[in-house]
């Protein structure tokens, strides 16, 4: 039994974790007591386990510098610093602002209302990064409102809580900033990825708001004409003025941008940049005009429009166009992001006079929410740290990795089965628990079989989406539930007696959304280019016109130098060395030396005689002498007496003239 734990202690340690997590202990706790639990258990069957345990008591050491190596990880500073953000927009009322403009501005148009949550909750997502802050803050103001004016509710609530994830998915989220922390890649890359798909899918919500309004008249209404505001003197809208507005500003905003070498969504965030900033100018100048001279350029719902976008623009361009581009890492883009966050509220609070828009129990409150949130995250990432030691111990990413990719259908199969998991284990856990527990192991496997993996974070973030949405434990529902109305009220507006909205309606209402979620997923799997033009963004650099300019260091002539140091002029010349003269001359060989002789050629060497077959005396080898000596004839040779040796009767060695005495070949031994 013992052999067949340590064998198996991978699967065993997984399906322990998912047991604790089912029985409703903290996540956090849950993988530190895992990981520590089965540490001990390693340790002491690894004799067993034939080499598929290594955990030793000594790896334990390791584990303090692992939790100083999160938090020490600057990447992970950007959570509190867009969640501070998020926070102080939310309570400084800017997505009450947005709301109502924006809902005036779609007026009479069936489903205007639940348009506008979209529009605000992309707005909203692409500024804060918060799910909380998002459902929140659109369940207080446009949700009673929607009621009001006799939205279905299972709409209204699904609208609500499906714009609020869009927080997840549309940078900056807090999602991705985790996703590419766990994958090991860039921040900036995950935000260029993910910003296309977050655009689809808001349009995708839209789509579905229009399908329901066409389908269902009395699902979404219109506004009243009577509830529309910001009309001109004549009673006209002033629509022609904003459209005119957005064509010239984004016009010019194109033309100025197009003479750069930027590409996909840096292209489209400079130029929205420089479209606001255009828009922002004119209508600063109508303002004053209209104050000076009661003359106006602009309509007043165009005026109101473009100073309510402001805002949001700016802070997008300050946090997502300074990464995009290259000017600031993630990180930095938050800290901009938080100290322009409370710029903005204390600017609104100055010129709208309202205190309530920003002062010092904004800050207080919007800081102990970004340390709870912090710390829950911090917490989390401790406890994966200790549940990942123990189980790379064991082994258990290689049991993953095996698992995965050994699933049929290749890369495709392995898209399929993982959002599968992800989809299924998003019922329980919580899209933080899914990114630190589930993403570390999924990442090696599908490296290895050849996904980029910025594409991969980027479905896992839409697919964690559903996190929020499906019932029975979607956050975003309970947001919601926590602040729609329970019981039945009065309106203030109508002063007539509204139903409550009950929990099933939020939840039916978010079944098509999740289901919308899905069909995402499958988008982004099916064209993948939605993603990996992040490969292409940034500016385009010609190799061949490159130059490298080094400075000369003040020599005369030479471009830059250092400043302040004299010349050093030409180098001093040293001339010939004395005495050594001119080098000799290696031509013809001095008198005397002679090349040596040619070798003479070789003689043929006679052919060998047939051998005698009358006396066996006559059997001797007969060996040639060399070329200097005389070879004599065969038939002149003595025959050798009986007792004598053969080899007597074999002519003497020729004297090898010019040796040493010493060297002399020995005289030939007598018989």
């Amino acid at each position: 039994m013992a052999a067949f734990i340590a064998e198996n202690m991978a699967p065993i340690m997984f399906l322990s974790l998912v047991v604790f997590l089912l029985l409703g202990y903290p996540v956090a706790f849950s993988l530190g007591a895992v990981g520590l639990l089965f540490f001990v258990v390693g340790v002491e069957l690894a004799p067993l386990s034939k080499g598929s345990i290594n955990l030793a008591w000594p790896l334990l050491q390791s584990l303090p510098e692992r939790i100083y190596g999160v938090m020490s990880n600057d990447t992970l500073l950007a959570i509190p610093f867009f969640t501070f953000m998020g926070l102080v927009l939310e309570r400084s009322g800017m997505a009450e602002d947005l709301l109502d403009t924006i809902g005036q501005l779609f007026g009479t148009v069936r489903g205007g209302l639940a348009y506008a949550v979209v529009f605000v909750g992309a707005l909203l997502a692409a500024t804060t990064g918060v799910v909380a802050a998002s459902v929140i803050s659109m369940g207080l103001i446009s949700l009673p409102i929607m009621l009001r004016y006799g939205y279905d509710r299972r709409v209204a609530a699904g609208v609500i809580a499906a714009s609020g994830t869009l927080a997840q998915i549309i940078p900056p989220s807090l999602v991705l900033i985790v996703m590419a922390d766990q994958l090991g890649r860039s921040v900036g890359d995950m935000y260029e990825g993910a910003f296309i798909p977050g655009v689809v899918l808001a349009g995708l919500y839209a789509s579905w708001i229009f399908l329901v309004s066409v389908f269902s008249k009395t699902a979404a209404p219109g506004l009243p004409p009577e509830a529309v505001g910001f009309r001109e003197d004549n009673g006209k809208r002033g629509l022609l003025s904003l459209l005119i507005l957005t064509i010239v500003s984004s016009g010019i905003g194109y033309y100025v941008m197009s003479k750069s070498t930027y590409k996909g969504a840096d292209f489209v965030i400079l130029i929205m940049a420089v479209a606001i900033a255009v828009a922002f100018v004119v209508a600063v100048l109508n303002w004053i005009l209209d104050k000076i001279t009661g003359f106006r350029i602009l309509s007043r719902l165009a005026q109101q429009v473009t100073f309510v976008m402001v805002p949001p623009l700016f802070l997008i361009f300050l946090v997502l166009g300074t990464i995009f581009i290259g000017l600031a890492t993630p990180t930095e883009g938050g800290a901009m992001g938080a100290l322009g966050s409370m710029i903005l509220a204390a600017t609104k609070r100055l010129f709208d006079n309202d205190p309530r828009r920003f002062n010092f129990a904004i800050i207080k409150s919007a800081t102990e929410s970004t340390a709870k949130l912090s710390a829950f995250v911090l917490f989390i990432l401790i406890g994966a740290r200790i549940f990942s030691l123990t189980f790379y111990g064991v082994n258990g990413h290689i049991w993953v990795e095996h698992l995965l990719t050994s699933l049929p259908g290749g890369a495709t199969g392995f898209l399929i089965f993982v959002n599968i998991l992800v989809f299924l284990l998003a019922f329980f856990l919580d899209f933080f628990e899914l990114a630190f527990i589930i993403i570390p192991l999924l990442g090696p496997a599908a490296e290895k079989l050849g996904i980029d993996l910025i594409w991969f974070g980027v479905i896992l973030g839409v697919n964690m989406q559903t996190s929020f949405m499906h019932p029975p434990f979607g956050f975003a529902l309970f947001y919601l539930r926590s602040v729609a109305p329970r019981d039945a009220y009065v309106d203030k507006v109508t002063g007539k007696l509204t139903d409550p909205v009950t929990t099933g309606q939020i939840y039916w209402g978010a079944v098509p959304y999740v289901v919308i979620q899905c069909i995402m997923v499958a988008l982004v799997i099916a064209f993948p280019g939605m993603v990996m033009h992040y490969k292409s963004a940034g500016p385009v650099i010609d190799p061949s016109k490159v130059e490298i300019n080094v400075p000369g260091f003040g020599l005369p002539g030479a471009p830059g130098g250092f400043p302040g140091l004299p010349g050093l002029g030409a180098p001093p010349s040293f001339g010939t060395p004395p005495g050594l003269g001119a080098p000799p001359s290696f031509g013809a060989p001095p008198a005397g030396l002679t090349p040596p002789p040619a070798m003479p050629a070789m003689p043929p060497v006679p052919a060998m005689p047939p051998a005698p077959t009358a006396a066996p005396e006559a059997l001797a080898p007969v060996i040639p002498a060399p070329p200097a000596a005389t070879v004599p004839s065969p038939a002149a040779a003595p025959a050798s007496t009986p007792g004598q040796s053969s080899l007597d009767s074999l002519p003497a060695a020729p004297s090898i003239g010019g040796l040493p005495a010493d060297l002399q070949p020995p005289p030939a031994k007598s018989n």
